[in-house]
C-alpha cells in the first residue's frame, strides 16, 4: 500500500475527504518525526512504539574494492509493534 492509497483508505474509513485525510496523514507523520528529532517516543497503544536508537560506530568493508572503511555512529528511527497488531497480523 502506497501514500495515496493510504490516504484513500483513512477517507472512506474515517468518512473524511481525501484532502482531510491527507492532512491529517502529514499531521500524524510530521508529529512523529518531530517528537524523534526531540529525542522523545511515540507509544500507541495496541499499535506500537516509534522510537530513536543509537547505532554504535563500527568498522565496514567496501565490497567493490574490499577496503576496511570507519562507519562513524548514528541514530536511527525504529518501530516496535505491539501487541495488538502482532496478533491482529497472526
Amino acid at each position: 500500500m502506497n501514500k495515496s492509497e493510504l490516504v484513500d483508505n483513512i477517507a472512506s474509513l474515517a468518512g473524511l475527504t481525501k484532502d482531510q485525510a491527507t492532512k491529517a496523514l502529514n499531521a500524524f507523520t510530521e508529529s512523529v518525526q518531530d517528537a524523534l528529532q526531540r529525542g522523545d517516543s511515540v507509544t500507541l497503544v495496541g499499535f506500537g512504539t516509534f522510537s530513536v536508537k543509537e547505532r554504535q560506530a563500527r568498522t565496514g568493508r567496501n565490497p567493490k574494492t574490499l577496503e576496511t572503511i570507519e562507519i562513524p555512529a548514528s541514530k536511527v528511527p525504529s518501530f516496535k509493534a505491539g501487541k495488538g497488531l502482532k496478533d491482529a497480523v497472526n
